[in-house]
């Protein structure tokens, strides 16, 4: 195993590290934060007022950036960039891989004097012009036909990326095809926000809200993630090729004493923490908050609300930096959603809520619910949005990973449910009957000791096996996998309320029929809630999800119940939800048959990497093993039987041991039998036979090496176990 000696001057006040350096000088937060982001501030400070103003106008009402500034732009961003050290820029943008891309070009071009200068024009910011051909695009677009385009997103600030021997500008910006056919993840999002944004602003104009020039989806993601040493790492083929252990036997002490949870969080993972925290700030991430997670070695990192097309840019940027730094600390992240079996895996919860550009949150309840006209009217829709697009959220988290998640004693359940708590209950409730009258109060809750204070209570409590559950002026959408993008999620989240309010508003427009009015605006909206609310209902659910009951009772129900990602994604090419995606612009049908065909082959190539994996690790990693330990046992039992000495036990033990090696054989004879006669069929049928064949067959060859795992002398046995990986800080 490495030494590390953790180096404590880290934690100190007057020390901070950067790419694994160290720094002299207090660590001034506030000084430091978006240091290396070409933000409002820097942008102010280098641009003509004309051209700041313009580049405004885009950011905060969404107005038609003016070609003409990129030249002025694109000048300061370059200087701004080559006084903190870098040489080269790149367009930074999400394919449909799920991760981020790059490609670096140079500023200096050679001059007439046979010098060199630094260059980086308006053309150079607005379009790149990236190998498209190896990208995922689902049949879009033929190998042959490689050119992409990315284009500047002015919304999200440019950033510097820094490294030991040096550091380039990278600039978020959107990728498409050459036929105008949108290839990432960014270009939906902003298609969903703009959705949103017109819909959200028609209702707002219906309740006479002036001064609202925008409305933006704000969202906060809560990382989960594991360390582990990078020795381990580098001796588990199955996590360096996959992202998770595909053989590991549940050790004694797993996390059933909760001691992990919240508890003090050792030093070396804290340095660790430190300087991703650091960096992050330095980047514009907002981060928060930091802890212990529930699993041995897992951990959790969360920031502030921002708006949703930055919190995807922020979210990715948060997944590298923690790849990276915990590499200077000879640890790993880990981010897939279930590296260990047995114990918890990692989620990715996705705060989603709306705000104005005149800082209100319209899910933002007040003292008194029932009285607040405007706050149940969005909330009502986002109900109705979750019911009525069960199969859309569901689908929008669906992944190969997140599959040995969803549905265990750690993550909500596959059925999609709303959870509002009691006093939101209470008054939708009193909606369907009649206008609603009351708001449950919460109070305060004494702790019976005179010298705490008591302290203010919530309305209603929360539920952490709900997957879609309002707490307090957000809903937290529980199910989004560790290692996704949250982009398509919020892409899905954005489109299906816009409808949402899109149908709501038009009910109520039709009732007001043009009349002015409180009385006349209140009882229009009653009755439009109270129409949305019977018809939706069914979705809400404030008890247990982990409860065999709520699966009987969300079949009664109706509700969907699409327990894999097999299952899941065959819902995305539903006539509804192909016309859903059109009428908002959000995705034509071509693109929702793209991410069809893309998704569902990522899930048959993934599980077919670890079919391969489990296979080569146990032919040639825990079958060679077996097999050294059981000749030694023979030649003990062999040796006894010469001093005829009877070695009962040890011929028990020997015999047992050879029946789990064949097994072994047994399983890894089937699984290579269904790994291999995948057929040439459809991509999803493909995956169907992936789920029902390839995956039961893994689990086979699983389950013969962890019964070996337990009986193999540790002397003997190949891996990293996971009482090593797992404790070892």
């Amino acid at each position: 195993m490495i030494k590390y000696k953790p180096d404590y001057n880290l934690l100190a006040a007057t020390k901070y590290v950067v790419n694994g350096e160290k720094r002299e000088g207090p660590m001034d937060v506030e000084k430091i934060f978006g240091e290396n982001t070409f933000g409002l501030e820097e942008m102010q400070s280098r641009l003509p007022k004309s051209v700041f103003k313009s580049i405004i106008a885009t950011i905060e009402h969404g107005e038609v950036i003016d070609a003409g500034i990129a030249d002025t732009v694109a000048l300061a961003m370059k200087e701004w960039a080559v006084e903190r050290g870098a040489t080269h820029f790149t367009h930074w943008f999400q394919p449909l891989t799920g991760s981020t891309a790059e490609k670096h070009d140079s500023f200096i071009t050679p001059n007439k004097g046979g010098g060199a200068i630094a260059q980086f024009s308006g053309t150079d910011l607005i379009q790149g012009e990236p190998d498209a051909s190896s990208f995922p695009s689902g049949g879009l677009r033929a190998t042959f036909e490689a050119r992409g385009y990315t284009a500047w997103d002015p919304t999200s600030p440019a950033f510097i990326i820094e490294n030991k021997k040096g550091s380039y500008l990278a600039i978020p910006t959107a990728f498409a095809s050459w036929t105008g056919v949108a290839l990432d993840h960014k270009i939906p999002l902003l298609r969903s926000m703009e959705a949103l944004d017109k819909q959200a602003r028609r209702v707002l104009e219906l309740f006479d809200v002036k001064g609202v020039t925008k409305v933006m989806s704000t969202v906060g993601c809560e990382q989960e993630y594991f360390l582990i040493d990078e020795e381990y790492f580098y001796r588990r083929p199955d996590l360096m090729s996959t992202g998770r252990t595909v053989l590991g036997a549940k050790p004694p002490r797993g996390q059933q004493l909760d001691d992990h949870y919240f508890g003090s969080i050792p030093d070396r993972v804290l340095t660790c923490m430190l300087e991703a925290e650091k960096e992050l700030y330095r980047l514009g991430v907002p981060v928060k908050t930091r802890h212990n997670e529930v699993a041995p070695s897992q951990y959790e990192i969360a920031p502030i609300f921002e708006t949703s097309n930055i919190a995807a840019d922020h979210q990715q940027l948060t997944m590298h930096i923690l790849q990276r730094v915990a590499r200077h600390h000879g640890l790993v992240c880990l981010l897939h959603e279930k590296p260990f079996a047995g114990i918890n895996g990692s989620g990715k919860h996705n705060n989603w809520s709306i705000g104005t550009s005149n800082g209100m949150n319209l899910l933002e309840p007040g003292d008194n619910p029932h009285d607040n006209m405007q706050f149940l009217f969005f909330c009502t829709a986002v109900i109705r949005a979750v019911y009525k697009h069960q199969d859309l959220l569901r689908l929008s988290v669906a992944s190969a990973g997140n599959d040995h998640r969803l549905g265990a004693n750690e993550a909500p359940p596959a059925i999609m449910s709303v959870f509002l708590g009691d006093q939101l209950e209470d008054v939708f409730e009193q909606l369907t009957k009649g206008p609603a009258k009351s708001s449950k109060q919460a109070g305060l809750l004494g702790l019976g000791v005179p010298s705490l204070p008591d302290i203010p209570l919530h309305a209603g409590d929360r539920n952490r096996t709900s997957p879609f559950a309002f707490t307090g002026n957000k809903f937290e959408f529980r199910a989004v996998g560790s290692a996704q993008t949250v982009s398509f999620v919020n892409a899905v989240l954005n489109t299906i309320v816009a409808e949402s309010l899109d149908e709501m508003a038009g009910m109520l427009e039709k009732k007001l029929d043009g009349k002015r009015g409180i009385k006349n605006l209140e009882a229009a909206v009653g009755d439009v809630l109270r129409s949305v609310i019977k018809q939706s209902k069914k979705i809400i659910f404030g008890g247990d999800n982990y409860a065999d009951s709520w699966h009987e009772e969300a079949e009664k129900r109706g509700l969907l119940n699409l327990k894999t990602t097999v299952d899941a994604l065959a819902k995305l090419n539903d006539s509804k939800n192909v016309k859903l995606f059109k009428k908002y612009g959000v995705l034509s049908p071509t693109e929702v048959e793209s991410r069809f065909e893309i998704w569902f082959e990522q899930y048959v190539m993934r599980l077919l990497i670890e079919a391969e994996t489990t296979l080569t690790m146990a032919r040639t990693m825990v079958l060679p093993a077996a097999v050294h330990y059981f000749t030694e046992m023979s030649e003990a039992v062999a040796s006894g039987t010469r001093l005829k000495i009877k070695n009962t036990g040890l011929r028990k033990a020997a015999g047992d041991l050879g029946k789990l090696i064949e097994d072994l054989q047994s399983a890894i004879v089937k699984l290579d039998k269904a790994s291999s006669s995948i057929s040439d069929g459809h991509i999803d049928t493909q995956a169907l036979y992936c789920r029902d064949k390839v995956l039961p067959a893994m689990q086979l060859v699983r389950a013969a090496c962890d019964k070996l795992e337990l009986v193999v002398a540790e002397s003997s046995w190949p891996l990293p176990t996971y009482r090593e990986m797992l404790f070892v800080k």
